[in-house]
């Protein structure tokens, strides 16, 4: 079966919580507070573990890691979502929405940091003894050098994928960031 319409889109449409105007304010006033809350908490964590001599333990060191990552995404999806609660209409470009759709992927990252910290824990607790030979600091560096990498590497081949999809109409997309899932529907490939 074809699509029914097969206009080329350049933007999409991010489909509103709600039309009323005062609940855009309240939904934009409630999601400000909790990013703000957000940045500011993950900031602390970043600072304090850095100036904090007793915190440079392995543990604190993926910790600080995994605050960066949350900063990273948290920074690339919110403030669009934001703007569009002030908009007439939430609209995003479709190269725009395959970056945002990379940089939010690298939540993947935050997966290798809590593997890599339940390791730590294993370690500690199941190796005592070989634990300060285990998560040396260079091996900490190793580890989160890693997590990095395949961290932005995962995403990579699946954003070149979507940058080789055409996008049909219609082009809303019923969700507040652009996904994978979403978006995937809208491709003009014949279903």
């Amino acid at each position: 079966m074809e699509r029914a319409s097969c206009t080329l889109v350049t933007q999409f449409v991010f489909v509103r919580f709600s039309n009323a105007p005062c609940l855009q304010l309240l939904f934009f006033s409630l999601f400000l507070l909790i990013y703000l809350l957000s940045l500011v908490g993950n900031a602390l964590i970043v600072l304090i573990v850095t100036l904090d001599g007793r915190l440079h333990t392995p543990m604190d060191f993926f910790i600080c890691n995994f605050s960066l990552v949350e900063l990273w995404y948290t920074t690339v999806t919110v403030p669009k979502m934001l703007a569009n609660f002030l908009s007439s209409q939430g609209v995003i470009s479709v190269p725009s929405c395959i970056t945002q759709y990379y940089s939010f992927s690298l939540a993947a990252t935050e997966l290798f940091f809590l593997t890599t910290m339940a390791y730590d824990c294993y370690a500690a607790i199941c190796r005592p003894l070989h634990y300060p030979l285990l998560l040396s600091p260079q091996t900490c560096g190793t580890l989160a050098s890693i997590c990095w990498f395949v961290g932005f590497l995962c995403p990579m081949f699946p954003s070149f994928l979507l940058t080789q999809i055409s996008f049909c109409a219609p082009n809303k997309i019923n969700h507040f960031f652009c996904d994978a899932i979403p978006i995937f529907p809208l491709s003009c490939a014949d279903t």
